[in-house]
């Protein structure tokens, strides 16, 4: 196996936001050539999108967009669409997520697209799917993945706090991933066969695929309740606790019978299993709230950085509760390439989270600045001097 896994291999991205633009930037990150379609001045509305009120860096923008080069082009007008259909013709995947109304407007749709290369992998999200009442309905991540999927409701501290809200992304950077995987499946069957084809997922599906345990409950007739404040956990040993110094920790002793007495002895509450109402699975389970109640104490006499090493050392799985701040500071993260350093060695960047044997990653490249690669994209399309200044006088070419 060599680098650049996917060299040779032209993508369109004339998606949006980020569902759609992040699978291209994990086919850039092994050596796609993606070309980023965006409309002629502001570009891409996503490029506006800052965490920072006051400040215009385009943070967000360059986690998506990194390795691509931008085409600013008015596919509302004739001439402009037509350039579009003159790159497909050498294309092997293109990505959207625009609505299916607004791709049918703009002649767009895999059927217009498909008819000019019958090879192209056409990667399709949508928030609720392409068939259906609400095949034509817009959603973000925060509607259509986290809300309706019932991840919003399930992961709130209680029933009877409010429900949680979701940071950017946290739907969009999976449901990404999963059009990945769809769009190689298809390009797998493309190499098989010849032949290309649509590869589609949603947000809702991978919305409810991510919360697929309570959704399995209940597709099996199970009643689903909300989930009961962490005092009354049904778990006291899947829990999370806080520390003398206010940090967080969440414990997962899942091999109890293994496992306990090690653990007791490493936080000195020997008398623990002496005690009838822990002696058994099932006795825990009926005291699991009295038995919170008592590891909130003895957690609470320590620092988080003094019970580190005592679970290690009795082997519990645990895992410190991270601010943002810390995961972005994380040695951990750096060391499995999960945070990696940009071409020009200026910041880091959250690299696609997966690896191929054999397969090194290029060096992520900056965000484009709109239109910024639109005469070398035409130049290469065979487009002369004259044709492209003809497009750049009609206002079509940004």
């Amino acid at each position: 196996m060599t680098d650049d896994l996917f060299k040779g291999l032209k993508v369109i991205d004339c998606a949006s936001w980020i569902a759609g633009p992040a699978a291209a930037t994990i086919l850039s990150d092994f050596g796609a050539d993606v070309i980023k379609i965006e409309p002629p001045g502001a570009g891409d509305p996503w490029r506006a999108s800052t965490p920072v009120p006051g400040k215009t860096t385009d943070y967000w923008w360059q986690l998506t967009s990194r390795n691509k080069r931008s085409l600013a082009i008015d596919l509302k007008h004739p001439e402009g669409l037509a350039v579009l259909y003159r790159l497909i013709a050498s294309t092997d995947v293109f990505i959207t997520n625009f609505p299916l109304p607004v791709r049918e407007r703009l002649k767009i749709a895999a059927a217009d697209l498909q008819a000019i290369n019958p090879r192209l992998i056409y990667g399709s999200m949508t928030a609720y799917g392409e068939v259906g009442a609400e095949s034509a309905r817009t959603g973000f991540d925060a509607t259509a993945y986290w809300a309706r999927s019932g991840l919003m409701d399930m992961v709130r501290a209680s029933a009877d706090t409010e429900p949680a809200r979701s940071t950017p992304g946290l739907g969009d950077q999976p449901t990404a991933t999963a059009l990945y995987a769809a769009i190689v499946t298809a390009l797998y069957r493309r190499e098989r066969t010849g032949q290309g084809g649509i590869a589609q997922t949603s947000l809702l599906q991978n919305g409810l695929w991510a919360g697929g345990c309570f959704v399995q409950n209940r597709l099996f007739g199970e009643h689903v309740v909300p989930r009961p404040p962490r005092t009354q956990a049904p778990n006291a040993l899947a829990n999370h606790y806080r520390c003398r110094d206010g940090r967080w920790f969440l414990m997962a002793l899942h091999n109890e019978l293994r496992q306990l007495a090690s653990f007791l002895e490493a936080i000195d509450a020997r008398h623990l299993s002496d005690d009838p109402r822990f002696a058994t699975n099932l006795a825990r389970r009926e005291n699991a709230v009295a038995l919170t109640a008592i590891l909130d104490d003895v957690f609470a006499k320590r620092d988080l950085a003094d019970w580190r090493p005592i679970l290690e050392g009795a082997g519990v799985t645990f895992g410190a509760v991270f601010s943002v701040n810390e995961a972005a500071d994380d040695e951990q993260s750096r060391e499995i390439g999960a945070l990696v350093p940009f071409a020009d060695g200026k910041g880091l960047t959250v690299s696609s989270p997966f690896h191929i044997d054999g397969a090194t990653k290029i060096a992520p490249g900056r965000a484009p600045a709109v239109g910024q690669h639109s005469e070398m994209v035409l130049r290469e399309a065979g487009y002369s001097a004259d044709e492209i200044a003809q497009l750049k006088g009609l206002g079509i070419l940004g």
